[in-house]
């Protein structure tokens, strides 16, 4: 199915978003997420489904100040 993901259209497999994170090779990464402009957590990511056309944006923490 086609996604959005950091802005940028990817053709993936993953049917929830915790196996669009082993997808990507960020399976074991601490990142945040979103579905839509939605926050998912770390807890509900193996249960969110994805859907055509969604938008997926994951987020690193970042250092500075």
């Amino acid at each position: 199915m086609k996604i959005i993901v950091n802005g940028e259209a990817l053709e993936i497999r993953a049917p929830t978003l915790a196996a669009l994170l082993e997808e990507l090779g960020k399976g074991d990464a601490k990142v945040a997420t979103s579905v839509n402009e939605a926050f998912v957590s770390k807890t509900q990511r193996a249960d969110h489904t994805l859907h055509e056309g969604d938008r997926v944006e994951i987020l690193a923490p970042r250092q500075g100040g």
